[in-house]
C-alpha cells in the first residue's frame, strides 16, 4: 500500500450525514436523538400500566381469603404477559426502522472535478476548460415504466441519475430508493428497505394504544361498585384514568398514520408521491393490484447497495501542485467527465475533449487527440471542423439550444501559439 493512502471502513469516510454505531453495523440518521424520545413515549406508559397490574396481583394475593369466589379480575397475569410481548415487538420494529439502511444509493465517484483540471495551466488545458466549463448535464431523462414515461432527475450531490421513485433526502444527504419521507420520530429516512418495519411499528403502536385503553376502561368499570361517585372512582384509579386519556390522544396520531400507509401500500404509492404527483387523480404507473402491491412491500426487500464495513482507500493528497518529470497522464481527470453531459445539446455537436500527457523533456508539450499527436496545423483544422459542425447544427436545431452551442464553440487563440512555440 502506498504511504499516502490509509485503509478505512466505508462508514468512516461516508459523505452523508448519517451516524454509525457498532462498527458500521447500525446506521442512523443525523437526528437519532429523537429515537430516544419515541422510546420514552412508548415505554413510560407501558411501565406504568405494568406497575398497576403487578400492584393489583399483589393485593389480591395478600387478600386471597377475601377474594375466594370473586369474579375474575381484568388486570391479571395474562394481561401482563401480552402487554410485555406487545411492547417488546413495538420497540423492536422501531429499532429495525431506525438502525437499518433505508435503501441508500451509493454516490457516483466517476464525475469530472473541474478544480482538478484547472491546476494544469497549459494552453491545451485552458482550451479544454474553456469548452467543458460551458457544458451542462441534462437535468432530466425519460424512462419507460409499465408503458408510462417517467422523468428521472440528475442529482448534483450524488452525481447520478436517480432511478424511478428515488429521491434525495436533504436531512441525511443521501439518495434513497423508493423514498417515502424522513421521519423525525424514528430519526431515519423511510425507504425501500425499512418501510415494512415502519408500517409494522405504527400498526403495533396503534394496537397497543387500543389494548391499554380498553383494559383500563374495563378495569374502571369493574371496580366502580367500590366507589360512590365518579370523582372518587377517577381518584382511586388514577393510573387507569391517565392511561385512557394518553392512549385516546395517541391513537389518533398513530392510528391515522396506520390507515394512511395501509392505503398507500394497497395503491403502491409513497408519501412523497402522494403529496407531489397526486396519483389519486391520474394513472399510477407502479400500481400492480392490491395483492401484488402488498407482496412487493413485505416480501420484495433487496439487499443493501452499500457495504459499510468494507475497507476502502482514503487518498491523502498532500499537495495539489504536481512537480515536473513525473510522467503523469492526466487523462484520468477527463475520463471522470460524465459522457451523458453531452445530452444537454439534444444530440448536437460531438464535442471531442483531448487529453494532455506530460513527458520528461517538455511539460505539457505533447497534445494527443484520440491517440495522435496534434500540432498547430491540426488545431486549426479542428477549430474549423467544429465551426462547420456548429453551423450545420444551428440549421437543424433552432430555439433554446443555440445559446448552448455558441457557448461551447472554442478554439486555440493565436496568442497562445506565439507564447508557446513548442506547440508548433
Amino acid at each position: 500500500m502506498a504511504p499516502n493512502q490509509k485503509s478505512k471502513r466505508l462508514y468512516q469516510v461516508w459523505k452523508g450525514n448519517n451516524r454509525f454505531f457498532c462498527g458500521g453495523r447500525c446506521i442512523f440518521g443525523p437526528d437519532v436523538a429523537s429515537l430516544f424520545l419515541s422510546m420514552f413515549l412508548i415505554a413510560a406508559p407501558i411501565i406504568t400500566f405494568c406497575y398497576q397490574i403487578t400492584s393489583k396481583i399483589r393485593n389480591r394475593e395478600r387478600l386471597h381469603e377475601d377474594l375466594i369466589g370473586d369474579t375474575h379480575q381484568v388486570l391479571g397475569l395474562p394481561v401482563l404477559i401480552v402487554t410485555l410481548i406487545l411492547v417488546i415487538a413495538d420497540l423492536t420494529f422501531l429499532l429495525l426502522t431506525s438502525s437499518r439502511d433505508p435503501g441508500i444509493v451509493p454516490r457516483n465517484a466517476n464525475s469530472m472535478d473541474s478544480s482538478e483540471a484547472s491546476d494544469f495551466n497549459t494552453p491545451s488545458m485552458e482550451w479544454i476548460n474553456g469548452r467543458a466549463s460551458q457544458m451542462r448535464i441534462a437535468r432530466t431523462k425519460d424512462v419507460i415504466v409499465n408503458g408510462f414515461a417517467i422523468k428521472v432527475k440528475y442529482c448534483d450531490t450524488c452525481l447520478l441519475y436517480r432511478s424511478p421513485r428515488t429521491s434525495h433526502c436533504s436531512i441525511c444527504n443521501n439518495c434513497v430508493q423508493k423514498f417515502d419521507h424522513h421521519c423525525p420520530w424514528v430519526g431515519q429516512c423511510i425507504g425501500l428497505r425499512n418501510y415494512r418495519f415502519f408500517f409494522l411499528f405504527i400498526c403495533t403502536s396503534t394496537f397497543l394504544c387500543i389494548y391499554v385503553f380498553t383494559l383500563s376502561l374495563m378495569n374502571m368499570l369493574q371496580v366502580r361498585k367500590n366507589y360512590h361517585s365518579f370523582i372518587k372512582l377517577v381518584v382511586g384509579e388514577i393510573i387507569s384514568a391517565i392511561l385512557m386519556v394518553y392512549c385516546f390522544l395517541s391513537v389518533w396520531f398513530v392510528g391515522g398514520l396506520s390507515v394512511f400507509h395501509l392505503y398507500l401500500i394497497c395503491t403502491n404509492q409513497t408519501t412523497y408521491e402522494n403529496f407531489r404527483y397526486n396519483y389519486d387523480n391520474k394513472d399510477n404507473p407502479f400500481h400492480n393490484g392490491i395483492f401484488k402491491n402488498i407482496k412487493e412491500v413485505f416480501l420484495n426487500i433487496p439487499p443493501s447497495m452499500n457495504k459499510f464495513r468494507a475497507r476502502v482507500l482514503d487518498q491523502v493528497i498532500e499537495s495539489r501542485s504536481f512537480p515536473r518529470n513525473m510522467g503523469m497522464d492526466t487523462v484520468s481527470s477527463m475520463e471522470k467527465f460524465d459522457i451523458e453531459s453531452t445530452s444537454a445539446l439534444e444530440g448536437g455537436i460531438n464535442l471531442r475533449i483531448p487529453s494532455v500527457r506530460c513527458n520528461n523533456e517538455n511539460e505539457g508539450a505533447i497534445i494527443k487527440h484520440k491517440g495522435e499527436a496534434l500540432d498547430s496545423t491540426d488545431l486549426a483544422k479542428l477549430r474549423d471542423h467544429d465551426r462547420q459542425e456548429s453551423m450545420e447544427y444551428k440549421e437543424d436545431y433552432k430555439g433554446e439550444t443555440e445559446t448552448a452551442v455558441e457557448s461551447v464553440i472554442g478554439s486555440v487563440p493565436d496568442e497562445d501559439l506565439h507564447q508557446h512555440p513548442h506547440m508548433r
